[in-house]
């Protein structure tokens, strides 16, 4: 699905099915450096079982035109266009590592809009270090290669993969070397609003997915953001923070037990 946001060209996934805006919209918001790719076995889940779905490449990044979003409160507002642009009013947004940093500001400033709030391998501020943000700055293979190799969980580096013949931790390195990284990396560490944007969410429903083998927002820091938002998470053990690619069996499971639940009681 192809969509103009502020001029620009912007590619979502609908995963596989037409988009209809009267239905319960799913959106799912990728990490720095990644693209729709990542969410290739929740969005046609969803998008089969009754579901919208939409997986928008953010600016810049693979099948999208325009600028990189330069920070957080940027992306957010970006979001808010975006779902303009695609007739929605309202969704259950979900967000992997930064992706979540994105969702978060934007639930902070649109509440209404927001049906539930989904964590992935995340945290409510995500520091990274400088010389990884100048690496990226001079090449994003090699930031690239440097965050799959902490990225992925130990199976993922022995080979192990959800999808027979195909390699997770290639294919996150090929999409990353071609997108923004730099950009993204450093929108991650400029972020200081993640605690007071927690505070905000109010009675929005939330759900936490976290890796106990996740080396980029270590488990810590999820469950303090769990803690922070109410929630008990969903902590899938032996993976590490790359988690809808390398464990979208489990990230599915997770994700469609809260949002139907979700779903299920707003019906009542």
């Amino acid at each position: 699905m192809r969509l103009s946001v502020n001029g620009a060209d912007v590619f979502a996934a609908t995963g596989g099915k037409e988009f209809d805006p009267n239905l319960p919209t799913v959106v799912f918001l990728h990490g720095s450096g990644l693209d729709h790719r990542g969410w290739a076995l929740q969005t046609r889940w969803f998008a089969y079982h009754g579901y919208s779905v939409l997986a928008p490449d953010l600016p810049g990044h693979s099948l999208s035109g325009g600028e990189p979003c330069a920070s957080i409160e940027v992306s957010a507002a970006w979001l808010s266009e975006f779902l303009d642009a695609a007739d929605v009013k309202a969704a259950h947004i979900v967000g992997h590592s930064q992706g979540f940093l994105t969702a978060l500001e934007f639930a902070k400033n649109n509440p209404d809009r927001v049906l539930s709030l989904t964590a992935i391998g995340t945290a409510a501020a995500i520091p990274v270090n400088q010389a990884l943000i100048d690496t990226a700055k001079d090449s994003a293979a090699k930031a690239a290669h440097m965050m799959v190799n902490w990225g992925f969980g130990p199976g993922a580096h022995n080979g192990a993969s959800a999808v027979p013949g195909m390699q997770p931790i290639a294919i996150g390195r090929a999409i990353m070397s071609r997108n923004p990284l730099a950009v993204d990396l450093q929108a991650c560490a400029d972020y200081q609003g993640g605690s007071d944007a927690v505070q905000a969410l109010g009675n929005i429903p939330g759900c936490c997915i976290l890796a106990d083998q996740d080396k980029m927002t270590p488990i810590k820091a999820g469950l303090k953001l769990a803690e922070a938002m109410g929630v008990s998470p969903t902590i899938i053990k032996g993976f590490g923070h790359m988690l809808p690619i390398e464990a979208p069996r489990e990230t599915l499971n997770a994700l469609r037990a809260f949002i139907s639940s979700v779903q299920n009681q707003a019906a009542a």
